[in-house]
């Protein structure tokens, strides 16, 4: 199990309806991508570190580990605003307003990915794909994602496993030998996703499978409470913007 998934099933919101979450963490996203960076984006980012690290209960290191991947990707998007292709200062260039542009988007795009963040480390996916089906979502591709989502989990323990053992074997004190490990680790692991697959597949068809995966939800209901409190607070976000904003000069 990945940690933010170890996460969400030990958070402390782990048995709130998906709704509730979704309101205030995909709110929070809406907010950083539609309210002007300076202060919108800042005030969400701020919310949503306070959020996860406070009433969610997220463990600091455990969140920077989940954050830093998107921030990556955040700051590499945002040094390409630094730079121009053409124009009178030759083929390449400083731009001009590009610093102010690669705080705007370092701004929106960090705090969205907080925002995300805070869904998936409140919401665990077992509670979440299920529910898709009474939202209208085919059973058939809530299915496959069912499947694929367990089935990532059992490859990646297989991965794993096996490179725990080329360890213990020495296939890693070389650069050649890294190279046939990898090779091995990849066949071996190819040749165990499709016998996993067509164990699954038999096992279904034992199970009398009918097209429909059948799991048991935990029950939970929306609160009302909870829900309200999330809108007030996004508005209170917007409103405050509104009022605070200035350019970001």
């Amino acid at each position: 199990m990945l940690p933010i998934d170890a996460a969400a099933h030990s958070s402390r919101w782990r048995r709130r309806h998906p709704v509730d979450k979704a309101v205030l963490g995909l709110g929070l996203t809406v907010l950083a991508i539609s309210l002007p960076p300076w202060p919108g984006a800042a005030l969400v980012l701020l919310t949503a570190l306070v959020v996860l690290l406070g009433p969610a209960g997220v463990p600091g290191r455990r969140l920077w580990r989940a954050y830093r991947v998107p921030l990556g990707f955040c700051v590499t998007g945002a040094l390409t605003l630094l730079v121009q292709v053409g124009g009178p200062g030759g083929f390449v260039s400083l731009a001009g307003d590009g610093p102010l542009r690669a705080g705007e988007l370092l701004l929106r795009t960090s705090a969205a990915s907080l925002g995300v963040l805070l869904f998936a480390f409140t919401t665990p996916m077992s509670d979440l794909l299920p529910r898709l089906v009474r939202a209208g979502i085919p059973a058939p591709v809530v299915d496959v994602a069912l499947v694929t989502y367990r089935m990532s989990f059992l490859l990646l323990d297989s991965v794993r496993r096996i490179r725990e053992a080329q360890a213990a074997r020495l296939g890693h004190t070389s650069r050649a030998a890294q190279w046939r490990s990898l090779a091995g680790l990849g066949a071996t692991a190819f040749v165990r996703a499709f016998d996993r697959a067509t164990r699954l597949q038999a096992g279904l068809a034992g199970r009398g499978y009918d097209g429909t995966l059948r799991v048991l939800v935990p029950e939970a209901r929306v609160s009302v409470r909870f829900t309200a409190a999330s809108c007030a607070l996004l508005a209170a976000l917007a409103a405050l913007t509104l009022v605070l904003e200035r350019p970001l000069t």
